[in-house]
């Protein structure tokens, strides 16, 4: 990498070689000589006789094999890139020139090479959504039976368990799963429409025969492994669909930074860590420091991403009758970036996921400076059924009491001391025996265990289902 030119830190830093090798110029570039290969072939069929077997064999020769440096010299004098592959293209299948892009316009090539690298981009991005529900989903049964404090704006409530805030993350993933499979299951190749999107060149070419013209769409687009084609499109395919993978997208990093989120809180609270190294240095200056800094990384790509899904959108309500061009230089940044990135955060998810780190005593510790307040209504029902006293009077002095305990907790920083407090109470007539049978934290946690179990059996469907798909580790650059 050259220092003295910018790069991207996607590129760089961040995203996977696997999804930087898919929206590198080298895949776009063979991707739009197999489609002239497709074209060609599918015109073939249909019965076009200039078309023949020496030129198609012309044209599979030399797929791979890009002369770059003829291209860009020649784009520099066109100012236009299809030309240029076409002009280079045909300096080396000099037999099959005539034929390259007969009846086509740019988009042919363009915006249907746009729709194969998305839908190849979304199909890696499935794979590791799916990697990370699957590691969530074992450490969620690990832990679906250990109480810990749930929060409500951040303030103590109801005890949970820390498998059950895991199957809240799962969730969120599973949500997004969908929706790929919604991009995946819907997704349409341009096909060829043209420079209106009526096939009037097409029609030309076999002679007003609609009905060949319509096959060469469907059929192109089944050479390239498509089952279908936009019915109708301007010069573009709708740019809808863009703005739908993108919000797709958008999705998934809303689910990752909402555990990124819950991670560094986590951190902070001492009750869970995310993954660090032996040699990791947390602070130039603060040695002792454990920053949550993949957590904080995937908060800081995700914003990007959601941010990012406004461009696609844009572009599609900005579009003109048949077509404009100011979505090319806005999508040759937006949807690439908002994969690379995406697939970033992902690759951080399955690396924190793989390796989290739960501390027991300290969500005990926490749990049992809180429990006695949480406990104070099972507690009087307890006394009422052991005394046989007047609820609204245990429940009188019980509030007394808690907002004693409160004032040695907040003010003077003391330990929780309601349950002693209750305990030297001879009205209440209740042991610390009898007290800590009350307070043993499984006791609150409702069907949070069960929850577990029974969402991650259902869950466990989908990861059976696409296990050869599962990605084992990740590798973080930096």
């Amino acid at each position: 990498m050259a220092n003295d030119i910018y790069e991207s830190p996607l590129n760089s830093r961040y995203a996977s070689k696997e999804m930087k090798e898919i929206f590198s110029p080298d895949r776009k570039f063979k991707t739009w000589r197999r489609l002239w290969i497709a074209l060609a072939k599918a015109e073939k069929e249909l019965g076009l006789e200039q078309i023949t077997d020496e030129q198609i064999a012309e044209l599979e020769k030399f797929k791979d094999d890009i002369n770059y440096d003829v291209a860009s010299a020649r784009e520099k004098i066109t100012r236009h890139d299809v030309m240029a592959h076409i002009y280079a293209y045909g300096k080396q299948c000099p037999g099959a020139k005539p034929v390259i892009h007969l009846g086509a316009t740019s988009c042919y090539v363009g915006d249907n090479t746009d729709v194969i690298l998305m839908y190849e981009a979304m199909k890696l991005i499935r794979k590791k959504v799916l990697s990370v529900i699957a590691k969530l989903s074992d450490f969620a049964m690990e832990y679906k039976d250990m109480p810990t404090l749930g929060f409500t704006h951040f303030q103590a409530a109801q005890l949970t368990t820390v498998g059950k805030r895991a199957c809240l993350w799962i969730q969120d993933l599973m949500m997004d799963l969908d929706m790929i499979d919604f991009c995946l299951d819907n997704i349409k190749m341009l096909g060829s429409k043209g420079t209106t999107g009526t096939q009037a060149s097409f029609m030309e070419l076999f002679d007003n025969d609609g009905e060949k013209v319509k096959k060469l769409d469907k059929l192109v687009a089944e050479k390239m492994g498509f089952k279908n084609v936009f019915a109708v499109s301007g010069q573009t395919y709708s740019r809808k669909l863009d703005s739908i993978f993108a919000n797709t997208l958008s999705g998934i990093a809303q689910s990752c930074t909402k555990f990124s989120n819950d991670m560094r809180l986590l951190q902070h609270l001492k009750e869970m860590e995310e993954p660090f190294e032996k040699d990791q240095v947390g602070s130039s200056a603060m040695a002792y420091k454990r920053n949550p800094m993949r957590s904080e990384r995937i908060a800081g790509l995700a914003r990007y991403v959601i941010c990012d899904a406004l461009n696609p959108a844009i572009t599609a309500s900005a579009q003109w009758f048949e077509r404009t061009l100011d979505d090319s230089s806005n999508k040759r940044i937006s949807i690439p970036e908002a994969f690379l990135a995406t697939d970033a955060i992902l690759n951080i998810y399955i690396n924190i996921s793989e390796g989290l780190v739960v501390y027991p005593k300290v969500i005990e510790k926490h749990i049992m400076a809180e429990l006695p307040f949480m406990a104070t209504e099972n507690i009087i029902m307890d006394a009422v059924k052991l005394k046989g006293g007047d609820r609204q009077e245990f429940h009188e002095k019980i509030r007394a009491h808690s907002m004693e305990a409160s004032k040695v907790v907040k003010e003077q920083g003391g330990k929780n001391d309601l349950i002693e407090r209750i305990a030297a109470d001879e009205s209440f007539g209740l042991t610390m025996e009898d007290l800590n049978k009350v307070l043993a934290p499984k006791n609150f946690v409702g069907r949070a265990p069960q929850q577990v179990a029974e969402y991650i059996s259902e869950v466990r469907k989908t990861i059976e289902k696409n296990k050869d798909e599962l990605i084992a580790h990740t590798e973080l650059n930096v």
